[in-house]
């Protein structure tokens, strides 16, 4: 029988895809919500010592993925306390406050949130650049201070993500949440010649499909380099996209652009096909699944010989997207099927990325 529980850090997840901190668990009603739709675990808002000043316009669609200039919560702490975390707490599920941002905020954040009832810590390094030490005190400090499992987002800008992981987990820290999102970046109204965002300088952040091959790169890296779990973050909209991160080597994973884009009901809709995933291939845990991938990385050597890839006829629709996409002019469409001239094909690959049906594969 498949099992898609996952236990981190003490905390048991019936499934391991959760939100991310971000305005689709901006409040306790809201974090309710995404529990009903099939969320394996919550984690709220990033609070702070004093509410955020939000700039406005915050956030716009570019392509599959957002920018955007949010900042932690607009809420009062103390609203959060009293009101917000305890609403949350009726879904039943494990619940991760997000806390911000230096050693002396969340000395003071985090006993407040312990006391109403949150059952691990989550905090950014966003704002905190790039040397560890910071980090270390942050871990250190809500050590000192709460008994809860602690886990720490790190930005995929700092010079050697590795180093401050096995910093954060010198330190103490439960877990590694990987990763932030990825800028500061620019967009241009060509209408009105004016940036998008309504921050300082228009600056803004981008989320969505095009960062995650950069946040599994991490979470590969950071896998090899501490032995404590990981929650992977950045771009995920599927079930194969939650597969991988976990081959990763992530032990959860959290979502929040495609549940802004699409709907907060893919949490339970790709927990479903995980399910079905991994029914399909054999494995039967989430501990099974994650880290499979990372014995072929240091092994596998450089490939330069070109292999032609092979076309499964009996899956192939002749959709001609291999054929669109093969700039060496290697594709044809012959009887209703894909056919590789191999005097052309250079075994690049691109064809067995974009076939639907996945008809093509080396």
């Amino acid at each position: 029988m498949i099992s898609l529980s996952t236990e981190i850090a003490g905390l048991e997840f019936r499934n391991p895809i959760l939100p991310a901190a971000g305005p689709i668990v901006r409040n306790g009603a809201s974090l309710i919500e995404i529990a009903n739709k099939g969320a394996g675990g919550l984690v709220a808002k990033t609070v702070s010592t004093e509410p955020a000043e939000v700039p406005r316009p915050n956030m716009a669609k570019i392509g599959d993925g957002l920018m955007n200039a949010e900042l932690w919560s607009e809420i009062p702490l103390e609203q959060w306390v009293e009101k917000e975390y305890p609403k949350a707490k009726e879904a039943g599920l494990p619940l991760i406050a997000s806390i911000g941002y230096t050693a002396e905020e969340i000395e003071e954040i985090a006993p407040q949130v312990a006391e109403a009832g949150v059952d691990g810590l989550e905090f950014s390094t966003h704002y905190l650049g790039h040397d560890p030490s910071p980090v270390v005190e942050a871990v250190e400090a809500a050590k000192s201070v709460v008994d809860l499992p602690v886990f720490v987002k790190l930005s995929p800008h700092v010079l050697d993500i590795t180093d401050f992981a096995k910093s954060a987990e010198d330190a103490g820290a439960d877990g590694i949440v990987a990763i932030n999102t990825v800028g500061p970046a620019l967009t241009i109204d060509v209408n009105s010649e004016r940036p998008i965002m309504g921050s300082e300088n228009g600056y803004g952040w981008l989320s969505g499909p095009a960062i995650k091959p950069i946040a599994v790169r991490c979470v590969a890296d950071i896998a090899r380099a501490v032995d404590i779990p990981i929650f992977g973050v950045g771009g995920i909209k599927d079930e194969q996209d939650v597969a991988e991160f976990l081959m990763a080597g992530a032990s959860a994973v959290q979502i929040c652009t495609a549940a802004i884009t699409r709907g907060t009901k893919i949490f339970g809709l790709i927990a479903d096909n995980l399910r079905k995933f991994m029914n399909a291939r054999g494995y039967n845990s989430i501990e099974e699944l994650s880290g499979v991938a990372l014995r072929h990385l240091p092994e596998e050597p450089l490939r330069t010989t070109a292999k032609q890839p092979e076309v499964l006829t009996s899956d192939c629709t002749g959709c001609g997207l291999c054929v669109k996409h093969c700039t060496f002019d290697a594709v044809t469409i012959v009887g209703g099927k894909a056919r590789i001239d191999p005097a052309k094909c250079t075994g690049c690959g691109l064809c067995v990325s974009v076939c639907p049906p996945e008809a093509l594969r080396f």
